[in-house]
């Protein structure tokens, strides 16, 4: 398999060139494991660990390579086994707020061309969500698109509006329903893999990640559950991401399903999302305006003429605040931790002194 193959396209070979690891080897991550990786290169899929400096140098786990990525590796024992020296460039790059209390970002994967945001035409639809997995997409500057699941659940009239309130976000978006089930739109998804791009699924447990890829590939490789009857909901049956390379051409990355989805620092992300309030708030008499309480705002007049639709400026309010507010815990975060490293290296010298 040649790299072109895997992804390795005009913009990595300029940032190659450009780089001083340029006589090094390359590889892509294609898994992430726990406390090592597996990466792959024109000949086979290696294990490989990282360098201490690599570890023990970052400020966050952005700064750790993600499913993929390029990387810069050096092979020992009979080339079985690969040291990560560096991370490439990236084109694009994934990421969430990480779950839980703590406040810190979570890698998703690296270098994607197209997002498939995967909802389930049953209990798992939600509009609010969809547009949360949106900004995250179009904060990456991603192009996303919408495959909607178990298309053989509801009947035609369900499905025309459903498929109305998506289009309704953004009439540009492409829009797939499919069913794992009968095989319909299946194929109207495999038109859009294309040889050397790489695509991600996302969305909750149980909405069909994983049998979809199943299909895709032609056999059962990849293990699945049935979901609860009681809520729609599944089990996490995908435990890590990986990068599956397709037959037809293409690549790509199956991921965990997603309870939580916090969005860090995603302003231009939501600009994209919620246009119609973007454009709206070009006309606020302040440009700080933060559309809540502020006189003369734009984007406030509209919802009381009902020319914005209230419950999307809700969303947009409730995202951008959640946004802003992770965005200020993490940054507080990273300067309290900026200065115990100086003062870990000060207390260190002195100690050497003595």
């Amino acid at each position: 398999m040649k790299f072109e193959d895997l992804g390795f396209c005009h913009w990595f070979r300029e940032r190659l060139e450009e780089s001083v690891h340029s006589e090094s080897a390359f590889a892509r991550v294609v898994a992430v494991h726990k406390d090592n990786y597996t990466i792959r290169n024109e000949k086979a899929e290696i294990p490989a660990e990282l360098t201490g400096k690599l570890l023990y140098g970052m400020e966050s786990n952005l700064d750790l390579p993600a499913v993929g990525d390029w990387v810069y590796v050096q092979y020992f024992n009979e080339d079985t086994l690969a040291i990560i020296q560096d991370i490439m460039p990236r084109k694009s790059l994934l990421k969430r707020k990480a779950a839980g209390k703590k406040i810190e970002y979570q890698p998703i994967a690296a270098n994607i061309d197209v997002a498939f945001i995967v909802q389930g035409l049953d209990l798992d639809f939600n509009v609010p969500r969809l547009e949360r997995y949106l900004t995250m997409v179009h904060e990456a500057q991603i192009r996303p698109a919408i495959l909607l699941s178990k298309s053989d659940l509801i009947s035609a009239e369900e499905l025309e509006q459903k498929i109305a309130e998506i289009t309704r976000l953004n009439p540009e978006l492409e829009i797939i329903p499919f069913s794992n089930e009968s095989g319909e739109g299946q194929d109207a998804i495999r038109a859009l893999l294309e040889r050397g791009n790489t695509y991600c699924l996302l969305g909750s447990s149980g909405v069909g990640k994983t049998t979809l890829i199943n299909r895709l590939i032609g056999e059962d490789v990849y293990a699945t559950a049935a979901v609860r009857d009681s809520d729609g909901k599944g089990r996490h049956i995908t435990s890590r991401r990986q990068l599956i390379v397709l037959d037809q051409g293409g690549m790509i990355i199956d991921t965990p399903g997603m309870r939580e989805l916090g969005n860090i620092g995603v302003q231009s992300g939501l600009d994209v999302t919620f246009t119609e309030i973007h454009n709206l708030a070009e006309n606020c008499r302040f440009k700080d305006c933060t559309h809540t309480n502020e006189p003369g705002c734009a984007v406030i007049r509209a919802v009381r003429s009902e020319e914005l639709d209230e419950r999307r400026y809700k969303s947009y309010i409730k995202l951008r605040k959640e946004s802003d507010y992770y965005d200020l815990s993490f940054l507080e975060k990273r300067n309290r931790d900026k200065k115990f490293g100086k003062l870990r290296k000060s207390v260190q010298r002195n100690h050497v002194k003595e």
